[in-house]
């Protein structure tokens, strides 16, 4: 064990939504209006972290002055007892670079640094890459660990390198090696946060500090449920919470794209005027919609929706 001993037992909150963008209806802006709104009813239905730009938030498709403005805007819009991350990892580490020390006086609580892309390095490579990141600036760091985007997942060698920088507090996992991570939790100071909803509950159990979830936008508070009854020992309250969401979950992330499919749903609970994309993602078809009202409307405990909504 070494310093990081000291870390925060959840530096990064516990409950957290990476949020979507909401565009122009022509898809060709960015709406920071109502990205404002979105960030304020986040975070006032259970959720005190919010990550923006990152895959739920079509960050591929973001110009880099798209993202400064939004990580701004939703820094505005919410207060200090609100974490506000950024996406800013891409393939190219230059590039990362230059977007992590863009992002650094905008009074944010952290970077989110996804393992580089397509481009699938080498461990030592990922490690250069995510340390020059961290390196450049003050803010916090969680690593973001998804295989099946990425191409490369963090091997156990890997973490407990990075898990030795001063920064890098966190991995959001979406890669599921329960086991890898319960060696990572015990042997570093690196903090957990489930990035897969369908494995929240598995996650918290294993002393995963929280979670950076996509349905958390629809149904924060249910996740919120969920976190408090494991912190006070009630599997059987979090096992509730857990199955009321199942559902959900199974709509937003099983379905369609996370990205799509949480856009419809805010729409559709009229938290965002309209559902509109970025190409290659297309708007949620009839059926779809259909669907996902369906199990918006049958998850007791969350805002309702419209499905006739026409302007979705």
């Amino acid at each position: 064990m070494t310093s990081t001993d000291l870390r925060p037992a959840r530096p990064f909150g516990a409950v957290g939504t990476a949020v979507v963008t909401p565009l122009t209806e022509d898809g060709h802006g960015v709406d920071l209006d109502a990205s404002q709104q979105l960030a304020v009813h986040v975070s006032e239905h259970g959720n005190d972290l919010i990550v923006v730009s990152g895959t739920t938030g079509e960050a591929p498709t973001l110009t880099d002055v798209e993202k400064i403005e939004l990580s701004r805007a939703v820094r505005d819009a919410v207060g200090p007892e609100v974490r506000v991350v950024a996406g800013v990892g891409t393939y190219d580490t230059a590039h990362s670079i230059d977007l992590a020390r863009a992002h650094a006086d905008l009074g944010l609580d952290g970077l989110l640094v996804v393992t580089p892309y397509y481009s699938k390095p080498s461990q030592a490579g990922v490690i250069a890459h995510t340390t020059a990141i961290a390196d450049s600036t003050d803010l916090p760091v969680m690593l973001y660990d998804i295989p099946s985007r990425t191409g490369t997942a963090l091997s156990y060698e890997t973490l407990l390198r990075l898990g030795e920088h001063d920064r890098i507090l966190a991995v959001k996992d979406a890669k599921g090696d329960l086991q890898q991570a319960s060696r990572i939790m015990a042997e570093t100071g690196l903090a957990y946060y489930s990035g897969e909803d369908a494995l929240n509950l598995p996650w918290l159990t294993i002393g995963a500090a929280g979670l950076v979830s996509v349905v958390g936008q629809v149904a924060g508070e249910l996740e919120r449920l969920m976190l408090d009854a494991v912190d006070r020992s009630d599997l059987a309250g979090a096992l509730d919470a857990h199955r009321r969401l199942v559902p959900l979950v199974d709509a937003i992330m099983a379905k369609m794209p996370g990205a799509v499919a949480a856009k419809a749903a805010l729409a559709l609970q009229g938290v965002l005027p309209h559902a509109a994309m970025r190409g290659p993602h297309v708007p949620a078809d009839t059926d779809q919609l259909r669907a996902l009202a369906d199990a918006i409307d049958a998850a007791d405990g969350i805002p309702s929706c419209d499905p006739t909504r026409a302007s979705v």
